[in-house]
């Protein structure tokens, strides 16, 4: 069986303004690479479907996904950008974007599940970890990866699932929709303090925060997903493994301060895959968060995407 690489042409139109950082150009610069190192080759590419509401709702309050929808609604009819917080700005194209990006990952799932791939990647944006039940902020809109997830256990009816967290930041919008659901382990690590200044405050028994400070070096990283994730994720034995993949804890990446190269990437992607193998069936579908030096960002996702295929 394949890995899966999903996208779509919607997810490169959402454009928050010139100079963000959350920009299309993340997609060009991934795809472009992923096609001069070959690693394009070892992957099946997929259309990313428009997710239905009904899944999105899955992980976020009802009222919340109707007012988001007609908001993003009304941006659409308008043609101009209107802005939810100093980071956050939907464009006329955003509504689409988020369903592409939230419909890939319930895709990816799905495909997964049946076993017509053995793992997948999700190249959408916008990104999701930051979006709680009941909020947008952090440049995310809807939570794909919370999304997913739910729809994995609510729709597929699986009993345990992982949500592995490399991204830079916390994704305090996963932890906000999965804390206390015993049926959802969360092991993460990321920066502090930075934004969003959250995930050290007595978290859930579900969650496995690990904060580091500033300019804490990849190896620092490994000694810690060796010591403290993989012993809980070997005792949760999940049926599926869902991962928030963001490459800005790259130390070439100015959004953090964090020391990861792609070898650390590599080494990452390498260990939840073994934790996959034994207890999920290899079962896998990560999603695109961060990373914003677009070489950077590019090279280490290929070589996320290069343990993924086994290429």
């Amino acid at each position: 069986m394949a890995t899966g690489y999903y996208s779509h042409p919607d997810c490169r139109k959402h454009d928050m303004g010139r100079g963000h950082p959350e920009c299309p150009e993340r997609l060009d610069a991934i795809g472009d690479f992923l096609l001069a190192s070959g690693v394009e080759l070892g992957v099946e590419k997929r259309e990313a479907p428009l997710a239905d509401l009904s899944d999105v709702q899955l992980a976020h309050d009802t009222a919340y996904v109707a007012n988001m929808k007609d908001f993003l609604q009304q941006v659409e009819a308008s043609g101009e950008r209107r802005a939810i917080d100093p980071d956050t700005v939907a464009c006329p194209h955003t509504l689409a974007a988020a369903l592409r990006s939230a419909g890939a990952a319930v895709a990816a799932t799905d495909a997964v599940i049946d076993r017509e791939l053995e793992n997948a990647f999700c190249a959408v944006r916008p990104p999701g970890h930051h979006a709680t039940r009941r909020q947008a902020m952090g440049f995310c809109f809807f939570n794909n990866v919370a999304i997913a997830a739910r729809h994995a256990l609510d729709v597929r009816r699986l009993r345990r699932v992982a949500v592995v967290d490399f991204d830079v930041h916390h994704g305090n919008g996963t932890e906000d929709i999965f804390a206390g659901d015993d049926r959802v382990l969360m092991v993460s690590f990321f920066q502090h303090p930075l934004y969003p200044y959250s995930g050290t405050e007595t978290p859930a028994d579900n969650m496995v925060n690990l904060p580091v400070p500033a300019y804490t070096r990849g190896m620092e990283i490994r000694e810690l997903i060796e010591a403290i994730w993989i012993p809980r994720l070997e005792r949760f034995k999940p049926e599926m493994v869902f991962i928030s993949a963001g490459f800005d804890a790259h130390r070439e990446d100015d959004l953090g301060q964090l020391g990861l190269v792609e070898a650390d990437y590599e080494w990452i992607t390498r260990r939840v895959k073994d934790v996959a193998e034994r207890h999920a069936k290899g079962r896998i579908v990560s999603c695109l968060e961060g990373g914003y030096h677009l070489d950077a960002l590019a090279r280490s996702v290929a070589a996320h995407v290069r343990v993924l295929a086994d290429v």
